[in-house]
């Protein structure tokens, strides 16, 4: 549960090792630390941020989540993510594959849209349970409105990166709009035992938005970087989010950011004895913004779509 003293992290898994981005840095536009966020971006896709402010918002999250996963089943399945592709809402345990053998995943989470949240308490989307609603004033607002302004902090360094013209990439996002962009707070079971610390708990995959900025307390995220055979720990650092390239940025960009499979496990070692929480907030594009490569928009993105074969970032 959040606040529990937590083990460390086990010195003796593999781990893949991120750079970490000063988020204060690149804010104030340093120069040698945006070409480092830009490394990061353009190669794995990942890095860790330090400095972000949003530690206090974080918690409170965490707590949203824990007195929403206390409800009763029953309760929480009244405002269920549902059949008709809505993300918001709640997703109970094993509603989900983690593989093409139908394996059930292991995690449950509550989702709750960044239009609910900025509307609040006028309702955009849909209702949640009562834990939920009630912090969305307190926490949930907050916590997007925070995680909005790191994200697109990055977003506006991409495309002075990109070469594109200035306020493409606040256009394609733009907040007015309404879009999947969204704050989901996770929740798996103890799962101790070298028996099951293989076994995925979300199946591998690449995020389909923009940018992620997650937030762990124990091990379990696992990247397999470009190149590599053999799945890697995200070691989780204290005070620090953990930021990825989603699909949207990838095809945006004409394959220069770099989008990268990942998945997650139980925690490794005395760490799997304990419930694992995760919080997390995807930017994606506006609902009316075609997903394609910004070619006529940037001679360093038209370059790059030369590299993969014709028609490779057109999604319709």
């Amino acid at each position: 549960m959040p606040g529990t003293t937590l083990p460390p992290f086990p010195t003796d898994v593999p781990t893949h090792p991120l750079l970490i981005i000063d988020f204060e840095l690149i804010k104030a536009g340093d120069p040698v630390e945006i070409d480092r966020l830009w490394g990061a971006a353009t190669t794995i896709g990942f890095w860790y941020l330090k400095n972000h402010g949003a530690d206090s918002e974080v918690d409170a999250m965490f707590d949203m989540g824990a007195a929403t996963m206390a409800l009763p089943l029953e309760e929480k399945m009244k405002f269920e993510q549902g059949d008709e592709g809505q993300s918001p809402g709640y997703k109970k345990a094993g509603s989900g594959a983690i593989d093409a053998s139908g394996q059930p995943d292991a995690i449950e989470f509550i989702t709750v849209a960044k239009d609910d949240a900025l509307a609040f308490p006028r309702v955009a989307l849909r209702t949640y349970p009562a834990p939920t609603t009630a912090a969305i004033p307190t926490a949930v607002a907050p916590f997007v409105r925070k995680a909005l302004v790191i994200n697109y902090t990055v977003l506006r360094i991409f495309n002075e990166k990109l070469g594109l013209p200035e306020g493409t990439m606040d256009r394609f996002h733009d907040l007015e709009e309404y879009s999947g962009s969204e704050a989901r707070v996770l929740r798996s079971p103890p799962l101790p035992g070298k028996a099951v610390a293989d076994r995925a708990t979300l199946g591998a995959h690449t995020d389909f938005g923009s940018l992620s900025f997650l937030h762990n307390r124990l091990g379990g995220l696992q990247v397999m970087p470009p190149g590599h055979t053999e799945w890697s720990y995200v070691k989780p650092l204290p005070g620090h989010a953990v930021c990825n390239i989603g699909d949207a940025l990838a095809i945006f960009s004409g394959g220069i950011l770099r989008s990268n499979v990942h998945r997650v496990v139980p925690p490794p070692g005395i760490q799997g004895d304990h419930e694992r929480w995760s919080l997390v907030f995807f930017t994606r594009p506006g609902n009316s913004k075609i997903l394609r490569a910004l070619s006529e928009d940037s001679p360093l993105i038209a370059e790059s779509v030369k590299n993969y074969p014709e028609n490779h970032f057109e999604t319709g």
